[in-house]
């Protein structure tokens, strides 16, 4: 059988996350069944990772193996086609069979927006999160620093996980802001359940006052998720890329 590699890119706002779950609407199934129209075949699509509700993506990688004949960079117009307005392939190719979307990948990007202002944009709503209270820009962006290394980010995990071995290594963090709009990516190795909203809403926290700007590492030291602030909600986050 043919191993076939998609880049995905969609608008999280309508969709129970990735991963396919009984009566309700996911990435996962959607792709499913637009692929099932092209190969006339049941396929399961091995995602690189599940993402929550809400959650958006520009750099999805999924795969999927067929016996399907098509071409492999026509399967990206062949899917899209049988696709809704919020899901698009924008990539896709035929890998060795060893290829895992999941298994296979070094790291991950993500992005998220916060939009600073008192006033909420209607056109936003379901892209940023909108924090209406002013921020200290350039304190959140000394601490973000803090958040680079290889760490037992505990701290930073929300309750519910079943993984046992909780450090990752952070790569790079970047904080820009461009007037209302602050742009904060991430890069690293791997991440916990919810770890980029946790720092995220950390960062927020240090931003408003809340949280003293010097205890990001106090906070990673303790391994008590109670010592960092609040999670970001899922709208403004996106999987910018995974990495092979």
């Amino acid at each position: 059988m043919r191993n076939i590699k998609l880049i995905i890119e969609y608008d999280g706002t309508n969709y129970f996350g990735w991963q396919k779950q009984p009566n309700q609407a996911t990435i996962q199934e959607t792709l499913e069944d637009s692929i099932k129209k092209v190969t006339k075949e049941d396929v399961n699509i091995i995602g690189s990772g599940r993402t929550d509700r809400g959650v958006h993506a520009r750099g999805q990688v999924a795969n999927f193996f067929t016996d399907s004949r098509i071409p492999s960079e026509k399967f990206k117009d062949a899917i899209n086609a049988n696709l809704p307005k919020d899901i698009a392939i924008s990539h896709s190719e035929e890998v060795d069979s060893a290829f895992h979307s999941r298994y296979s990948a070094k790291g991950k990007e993500y992005r998220y927006l916060i939009y600073n202002r008192r006033v909420p944009s209607p056109l936003l709503r379901n892209l940023a999160y909108h924090v209406p209270q002013k921020l200290d820009f350039n304190i959140m962006r000394k601490s973000a620093t803090d958040i680079v290394g290889t760490h037992d980010f505990r701290s930073f995990m929300a309750s519910g996980s079943s993984v046992e071995d909780t450090t990752r290594t952070v790569y790079s963090v970047q904080l820009d802001k461009n007037y209302e709009l602050i742009e904060f990516r991430i890069n690293g190795n791997g991440f916990l359940y919810n770890m980029v909203r946790i720092v995220v809403g950390t960062l927020v926290d240090i931003g408003m006052g809340k949280i003293c700007s010097s205890s990001i590492p106090e906070i990673i030291l303790s391994r008590e998720r109670k010592n960092a602030g609040h999670t970001a909600p899922p709208h403004g986050l996106y999987l910018e890329r995974v990495l092979y």
